[in-house]
Formats: structure tokens, C-alpha cells, sequence
């Protein structure tokens, strides 16, 4: 059968669905878990999380990852390595299959390379101890059990339909790592596997949901002094002397940008951690608790401990895009008075430079009055000496007759010019404006 060629991308989002699939895991057994946050690497740069990969995969003689690898398998000695990338981390888990006695004693990761360890490039976010460990008795001994936890407050409850039993006390002990025991009482090893991962990646996600509460205390403090001043300026605004706009609307404009800047710089940390924390609700739910006498459920801890810090997140989220938000529609406001005003100014300087033209217009029908008379004089004059002229060769004719008759034909043949002249110039410029 032939088809049509496949898109460039259908393997790869065939295959993403099976990207980190959980491994098997059925009791005795034991891991240590690592998730690693690593710098943002450019483009054309060699990617660290995998280069530290790699170092192990030399050390273990194992093959090596491919670099755009984002899950990756390998062996030695009974220790199984799984790796996962993720966006923002990478884990490693480390698994070894015996028997124990204590769950948390010699742990899994005092059989990794200590060197290795300790020349990863990224900074630790999560470790964890988890013990897989085979337990009959449906009602655990909670004070034997509390012993392997340095006798702390214990959460827990029954899993996956009641075939397994999860306890943990959720803090970083004194080795720096976390610690969980999963007790089979019926577990597959594909049910095993899926509860262990599921268990991960709860104390992964809770973790870096919470990265943005720091984030949320540090912008809770700016939008307090950004909310002052804004109310500042309103108040300002809303007062009638329109002197101090032009500096209002520098002072907006600035805390506009400070504004501006604080939401695309957290912007999204407060979506990754919204993302991560339904991610822990998700696994969570996917355990199926059932309550054990005594014993707090691991979600009712998240939603007494860990709901009120992202309610913080969201609100320090809100606030910032409200504020960003009044600021727009204060900064609006006070743009529309500033061009009301600056209308008002054009309006005024414009009816000034009328009143102007009209008082031009009177002085020079005022000046063309006189120059019509001065120049009446000039030419009456010379028309009288041409009289004189004319009377020295012979003519009989008055001077003075002459000389007075001349003047309204003088005088008006002189407003006709003038009159002319001025509608030529009149018509010229608008000709001119046509073209």
C-alpha cells in the first residue's frame, strides 16, 4: 500500500506520549533521585545537562546519549540509571534492586562516583530516597515506621486501590535528601513503577511550583510602593489646577515602565508555577488515596501547606496585571487632558494671530490710504509743472485750473492701480496653492 509522504513531525509527536515511560519496579528495591536546574543554554553551545550525561555514561562505560536526547536508560553493576529532560530540570534516578533491612541506611546514591556528583554543572532542586519495600500488614506500625524518619510528623495513606502504602514526611533531612517509603502490599512491577514515578514527581512539581513564591513576596513589596504612587497621582489628577500635568505624566510614564517590567520579567514564573501545581494536583489524585488511621493524606497536606502559597502567587500575579492595568487607563486619562489643554492653547494662539491679521489688515488700508494721497501729491505737483511749462511756451491756460482739475483724476486713477495691484496678489498665491 502506498501513502503520502509523512509529516516531518508525526514520529516525533507519535513517540512523545511514550517520551519518559515509568520503569518497573517491584520490592526490594531502592533509588535515590536527583533533579538538577541548569542555566539557559545559547544556541550552537554544548548543552550541560547532557554533557554531565555523558561524563557518567565514560565513567560506567556505557554508550553514549545523543544530544537531543530527553530520555535515556543505562546499567552497570546491578545500579540502573533512568534520565528524563525536562523544560526547566533534569532527573536522575538511580535503582538498585537487594534486599535491606533499614530502608534509608547506605542509600542508593553512595554507589555513584562521588566525584561525578559532585562536578554536576546545575544546582540540586529535589533529592529523594524512595524504599520499595514488600509489608503484609494492611495497618502499619506507625512508630516503627516514624523511626525511619528520624521520628517526624508522617504523611501517607494507601495507593493505587489500596495495593500499596505511601509514607513520607516531606522535609530534607540531614544527608540533604528527602525520603519516602512505598510499602507493596499487591503492587505489580508496572503499578509499582507508575506509583514510584507518580510519588517523584509530586515532590518535583510541589517544588518548583513553589519557586514562585519568593517571586510573589518580592512583587507583593513593589506593588506596594507602585500602588502608592499611583494613587498619588491620581489624587493629584483629580485636583483642578492643570499646571503640574506635563510632570504627572513623566512620573506615570515611569512607573508605567517599572510596572511593565515587573510582568514580563515574572510573568512566567507565575505561569510555571500555576502549570506545576496542577501537575501536582494531577498525581496526586492519580494515587487514589485511602485515609490511614492517623495519618494526614498527602493531599490534604498540599491543600493546607501548599495551596495558601500559590493563592499567594495568583494574587501577587493579579495584582501586578490590575496595576498594570490602572495604570494604562490612568495614563490614558492624563494624556486626553494633556491634548485637551493643548488644544485649548492652539485654540487661544490661534484667535490671536486673527485678531493680529486683522489689525495688519487695518494698518495697511491705513498706509494704502496715505500712499494714494502722497502719491496724488507727487504726480499733481508734477502736472503743475508741466502747466507751467506749457503757459512759458505760449499756451493760454491757468496753472492753478489746471493743477486743481487734475487732482480726482489723479487721485482716482491712483485707487484704480491700487486696487488692481491688490487683487493681482490676492489671486497669484491661490493660483500658486491650485498648482
Amino acid at each position: 500500500m502506498r501513502l503520502p509522504p509523512n509529516h516531518p513531525q508525526r514520529y516525533l509527536l507519535s513517540n512523545e506520549i511514550h517520551a519518559r515511560p515509568p520503569q518497573e519496579l517491584s520490592a526490594p528495591e531502592r533509588l535515590s533521585y536527583i533533579a538538577i536546574s541548569y542555566e539557559p543554554v545559547l544556541a550552537g553551545l554544548a548543552n550541560p545537562a547532557t554533557s554531565d550525561l555523558a561524563r557518567l555514561c565514560v565513567i560506567w562505560g556505557a554508550p553514549l546519549p545523543t544530544p537531543e536526547v530527553t530520555h535515556f536508560v543505562a546499567e552497570h553493576a546491578n545500579l540502573r540509571l533512568k534520565w528524563e529532560r525536562h523544560t526547566e530540570f533534569v532527573t536522575f534516578t538511580f535503582s538498585h534492586k537487594g534486599e535491606f533491612e533499614r530502608p534509608f541506611e547506605n542509600p542508593v546514591i553512595a554507589l555513584v562516583n562521588e566525584e561525578w556528583l559532585a562536578t554536576l554543572a546545575g544546582k540540586l532542586v529535589v533529592a529523594i530516597h524512595l524504599a520499595v519495600q514488600q509489608n503484609h500488614v494492611f495497618v502499619p506500625d506507625l512508630q516503627e515506621v516514624a523511626a525511619e524518619f528520624d521520628d517526624n510528623y508522617l504523611v501517607g495513606a494507601k495507593v493505587a486501590g489500596g495495593n500499596g502504602i505511601v509514607m513520607t514526611d516531606l522535609k530534607i533531612h540531614a544527608d540533604d535528601f528527602g525520603r519516602m517509603l512505598l510499602m507493596d502490599l499487591k503492587l505489580g512491577k508496572r503499578q509499582g513503577g507508575r506509583t514510584v514515578q507518580r510519588l517523584l514527581e509530586i515532590e518535583t512539581y510541589r517544588t518548583m511550583a513553589l519557586f514562585g513564591l519568593p517571586v510573589a513576596h518580592a512583587t507583593a513589596a513593589m506593588l506596594r510602593g507602585a500602588e502608592r504612587e499611583l494613587a498619588e497621582i491620581t489624587s493629584l489628577m483629580a485636583q483642578d489646577s492643570t499646571h503640574d500635568e506635563p510632570a504627572l505624566l513623566v512620573r506615570l510614564t515611569r512607573l508605567a515602565a517599572t510596572v511593565e517590567s515587573e510582568v514580563a520579567a515574572n510573568s512566567f514564573r507565575f505561569g510555571a508555577s500555576r502549570a506545576y501545581y496542577d501537575l501536582t494536583k494531577r498525581r496526586i489524585a492519580e494515587l487514589r488515596e485511602e485515609r490511614l488511621m492517623g495519618v494526614q493524606t498527602i493531599e490534604e497536606f498540599m491543600d493546607r501547606r501548599l495551596a495558601p502559597a500559590m493563592a499567594t502567587c495568583s494574587s501577587a500575579e493579579k495584582r501586578l496585571l490590575d496595576l498594570s492595568e490602572r495604570v494604562a487607563r490612568a495614563s490614558d486619562l492624563l494624556r486626553t487632558r494633556v491634548d485637551i489643554e493643548r488644544e485649548q492653547q492652539n485654540q487661544s494662539l490661534l484667535a490671536s494671530m486673527n485678531r493680529r491679521a486683522q489689525l495688519q489688515l487695518r494698518l495697511q488700508q491705513t498706509v494704502e490710504g496715505l500712499s494714494i494721497a502722497a502719491i496724488t501729491y507727487y504726480v499733481v505737483g508734477l502736472v503743475g509743472y508741466a502747466a507751467k511749462a506749457l503757459k512759458e511756451a505760449g499756451v493760454p491756460l491757468s496753472v492753478e485750473l489746471v493743477t486743481g482739475a487734475s487732482i480726482p483724476f489723479v487721485a482716482g486713477a491712483m485707487w484704480l492701480a491700487v486696487r488692481r495691484l491688490r487683487k493681482h496678489l490676492k489671486v497669484e498665491p491661490e493660483s500658486v496653492a491650485a498648482r
